[in-house]
């Protein structure tokens, strides 16, 4: 599980990653715990999951160093512009509990200007 892959801006990704999509905010935590435990460093969530705040909730009670995990999230589809794709950044920062993402996906892309939202997040060093 500590297999890396070197992304464009030069950051390592872990290859394997523990998915949270249909773990319920009630449960997500624990099985985050767990993940850590077992090894996983990449932990991959998404505000259509509507369990960010657990999977950060567990990743503080793993006693892990931020820096030894890679975590990813996406802005949620109905997101269209650039002000909703703002307030959608600090929503999955705040209800991660963290002060940085390290990949922010556009959850289903369409040809909309989310993007230039990530690239602000990202000069600033939020993402």
């Amino acid at each position: 599980m500590t297999d890396t892959m070197i992304l464009n801006d030069n950051h390592k990704i872990p290859t394997l990653g523990l998915g949270t999509w249909m773990i319920n905010n009630d449960r997500v935590a624990q099985v985050v715990k767990d993940a850590i435990e077992l090894g996983y460093r990449h932990i991959n969530t998404a505000q259509a999951y509507n369990n960010e705040k657990g999977v950060g909730v567990g990743i503080k009670e793993s006693g892990i160093t931020r820096e030894s995990l890679f975590v990813t999230t996406k802005i949620a589809a109905e997101h269209k512009n650039y002000e909703s794709a703002t307030k959608s950044i600090d929503q999955s920062l705040e209800a991660l509990g963290l002060d940085c993402i390290d990949l922010m996906i556009i959850h289903s892309p369409q040809p909309w200007k989310e993007w230039r939202e990530t690239d602000k997040h990202f000069d600033q060093g939020n993402l």
